[in-house]
């Protein structure tokens, strides 16, 4: 059972002991990503996300990595639309290693001029490769498209003019905003002393102070019907076909994740099964929805050669419009609400997933669904509200589309 403590500066940790393993998975997670962003700085809140691991007033990098490879650990962080999170797992024993480690990254890092130069040459060429990697650059186009003219839409990794104008004191411009206590979540999952975990968090973090608490408020995203397809000489064609979904917390995604595992969430889906295996067009078909607040997506991925491409988009059409006019079988429904309660309860077994989930769900929604009450609002999906998903997001006047690839006809 996960708990929460809420220091007086505004510092939130929740917390999830589980005693019969021995690991135990650290996260600070901050409420900012490429959402928060502006068309001048579009990539800061990823770059910060690089720049935490270049030294602090006491380690240097190296001393950083080498502190947790000696105990068998591992160290990383990622960059959202709406979140940063920094994040460890260790031994159950060497908590307090983490902790500190973490905090002094956090609180002390140099953001030295040469560090700053070198980490701008590093993420252009993470750039340069995500531009070389077709299947992952075709769902950002998507979202760029369906967005466009709203942060939700622009890049997590930015753009490289934006980049090389990126200096110390715009970095610190950008903390000082939203790097607060109101604004950050601590999370643990696994083995640890419920007591020493509390010591530690007020020892490295009380003292951080902010005047104000601080809440995100975003600015809606209006999505907009689009193509856009991208020329790019590679052997396969890359396909995102979307609508407008469902946003962060809205208790009908549990409908809307049965109909994705009906229509593409898996080997035994709709699409995968009629145009992978049967007709073997494509070598990955699949479909997902994304969350955000106030606003979401469901996009439906095909890769596949430059002269199936029709051929896939008039069967993915097919497929839909099936599900549109007869809806799901009652064996399907029962059939996806195993499959979700399986793949749920099997993530928990990981300290590292737990600690993601409780860790998101409280900086994204000030409130933490336990495991029954997950469980509880996958039961209650019936016939009705996955009827009512598909007609509201099914909808082929507000169908968009993306590609790249060596397109020779228009699609």
């Amino acid at each position: 059972m996960f708990k929460k403590v809420q220091l007086s500066n505004g510092l939130r940790l929740v917390y999830e002991k589980i005693p019969y393993v021995r690991s135990v998975s650290v996260g600070i997670w901050v409420g900012t990503g490429s959402r928060n962003e502006t068309s001048e700085n579009n990539g800061i809140s990823h770059f910060i996300e690089h720049m935490l691991f270049k030294g602090t007033t006491k380690r240097s990098a190296k001393d950083i990595a080498e502190c947790i490879d000696a105990i068998g650990g591992q160290i990383n962080a990622f960059t959202g639309k709406e979140c940063t999170c920094y994040y460890t797992k260790t031994l159950d024993t060497h908590l307090d290693i983490a902790v500190d480690v973490l905090a002094d990254m956090f609180f002390n890092s140099s953001f030295a001029g040469d560090d700053i130069n070198v980490e701008k040459r590093v993420v252009i060429e993470e750039i340069g490769m995500y531009e070389d990697t077709p299947e992952e650059l075709v769902h950002d186009i998507f979202s760029e498209m369906v967005w466009d003219g709203n942060p939700l839409g622009y890049p997590i990794l930015g753009t490289e003019m934006c980049i090389n104008k990126f200096d110390k004191d715009m970095i610190l411009k950008y903390m000082n905003e939203f790097y607060t206590p109101y604004n950050t979540v601590i999370s643990v999952a696994g083995n640890f002393d419920e007591a020493k975990l509390i010591e530690l968090v007020n020892q490295y973090f009380q003292d951080w102070k902010f005047g104000k608490t601080f809440s995100n408020k975003f600015s809606p995203a209006q999505y907009k019907v689009n193509k856009i397809v991208r020329e790019k000489d590679t052997e396969q064609v890359h396909l995102c076909m979307g609508f407008e979904g469902v946003e962060h917390g809205n208790e009908k995604l549990y409908s809307l994740l049965s109909l994705n595992n009906i229509l593409g969430g898996g080997m035994s889906s709709r699409l995968f099964q009629t145009i992978r295996e049967k007709r073997g067009l494509v070598y990955s078909i699949y479909s997902y929805p994304s969350t955000y607040q106030g606003s979401g997506l469901f996009v439906i991925y095909a890769g596949m050669n430059p002269e199936y491409l029709q051929t896939v988009i008039d069967l993915t059409k097919s497929e839909l419009n099936n599900i549109i006019k007869d809806g799901i079988t009652k064996d399907e429904l029962s059939k996806t609400k195993e499959q979700l309660k399986g793949n749920y309860i099997l993530g928990l077994e990981s300290t590292s997933s737990r600690m993601n989930s409780i860790g998101k769900s409280e900086l994204m929604l000030g409130k933490i669904n336990t495991p029954e009450e997950v469980l509880q609002k996958i039961d209650r999906v019936n016939m009705d509200s996955v009827d009512e998903m598909i007609k509201r997001v099914l909808d082929f006047e507000k169908m968009s589309i993306s590609a790249v690839g060596n397109i020779k006809n228009k699609i």
